[in-house]
């Protein structure tokens, strides 16, 4: 099983990006998954997560600005960021959970599979 994660980048404070993590090996549609963030020298934060029914929760460092979504027929996740700030750079992860999970989660124990991360670097 594998989790590729993709569309990091380079991006100026107020700007957007969209990332991909595509999963591979088996279906997760009735799996929860997520992305995470770690910035260097620190720990590693929840940012987003959502079931196989599209309900999704975010950390409050996101709302308003970030939307995760998937598309179960492509067993992709996406989170669109917008208005990004220089704070928000970090490496992201997708993640999903080990097993069926009806609800979401922002739990890292939880999560059982993990993509590779893909760098987001936001410049004032």
């Amino acid at each position: 099983v594998q989790l590729q994660a993709s569309g990091g980048g380079l991006v100026q404070a107020g700007g957007s990006l969209r990332l991909s993590c595509a999963a591979s090996g088996r279906t997760f549609s009735n799996y929860a998954t997520g992305w995470f963030r770690q910035a260097p020298g620190k720990e590693r934060e929840f940012v987003a997560a959502v079931n196989w029914s599209g309900d999704s929760t975010y950390a409050d460092s996101g709302k308003g600005r970030f939307t995760i979504s998937r598309d179960n027929a492509k067993n992709t996740v996406y989170l669109q960021m917008n208005s990004l700030k220089p704070e928000d750079t970090a490496v992201y992860y997708c993640a999903a959970t080990g097993r069926p999970y009806t609800g979401t989660t922002s739990r890292t124990n939880q999560y059982y599979y993990w993509g590779q991360g893909t760098l987001v670097t936001v410049s004032s």
